[in-house]
């Protein structure tokens, strides 16, 4: 583990050096990209530079991980940050990767939505009444009772994404299928757990569920990134620059992995 400098804080060159070995793609002009688009604040000396914290080596990191490990675009990571935030003075523990570093949370105006109505849920996500019909047909929405649940807006706000690149219902019918299959092996896994009579069996096997599904989630991206690689298809690694911040002051130009 990297120690922080008895001065109390690191310039970006250092923050690099302590970042690269997990990834080797950061650079300057990354960093400078994240805190462009209002995902970093590092503080800065008299002459301008950019000082970090351990905390914003901590948020950095975190970011890193959640873009790299569920391919979240920049504006979901940023409200999540923003949500922690409001939970807790401090940032997303990433220690524990296994575990809490890598729950699924959705975006903060789905965890606040709630139970939606049907004129609710159109609104909300952006979608046609005809996309809506179709997503229930091929079972990826569904309504109890009247309202949609809270994760139906996640769902709904994907599928109106992916329609910007050709992708229909019908495409995701695997999707669904696929995690129908993982959550039958969840469940096949935790219920051992359920049939303790002990007190706390279900609190225990919830939270079992919920690390399994975080595990299943993270070796998905994995195949998934792995397969695009082979077909050629992985994201173009940006160019390291490895000049200190405070030995250059080239204008941040985005990086092409990386989408608000």
């Amino acid at each position: 583990m990297s120690v922080q400098p008895a001065r109390g804080y690191l310039g970006i060159s250092e923050v690099l050096a302590q970042l690269r070995p997990e990834f080797p793609d950061i650079s300057v002009s990354k960093i400078r990209f994240l805190e462009t688009e209002g995902l970093l604040m590092p503080a800065r000396s008299p002459a301008g530079y950019r000082r970090f914290c351990a905390a914003d080596v901590e948020r950095l990191r975190y970011i890193l991980t959640t873009q790299r490990d569920q391919y979240l675009p920049l504006r979901v990571i940023k409200e999540r940050l923003a949500r922690n935030a409001e939970l807790s003075s401090s940032p997303p523990d990433s220690a524990d990767r296994g575990h809490q570093g890598w729950q699924y949370l959705p975006s903060a105006s789905a965890g606040e939505a709630g139970p939606l109505t049907r004129r609710e849920l159109l609104a909300a996500a952006g979608m046609s009444e005809a996309l809506l019909a179709e997503l229930e047909t091929f079972g990826l929405l569904h309504r109890l009772g009247r309202h949609y649940g809270a994760d139906a807006l996640e769902v709904a706000r994907a599928a109106v994404a992916l329609t910007a690149y050709g992708v229909e219902a019908r495409h995701l019918r695997a999707v669904r299928a696929a995690a129908e299959r993982e959550t039958a092996m969840i469940e096949s896994l935790v219920a051992p757990i359920l049939r303790q009579r002990g007190p706390g069996g279900r609190q225990q096997a919830a939270s079992t569920a919920g690390e399994l599904a975080n595990l299943v989630l993270r070796l998905h991206g994995a195949l998934v990134a792995g397969t695009l690689a082979e077909a050629g298809l992985a994201a173009d690694a940006e160019v390291n620059a490895s000049d200190d911040d405070e030995a250059t002051h080239r204008p941040a130009r985005q990086i092409g992995g990386a989408s608000a």
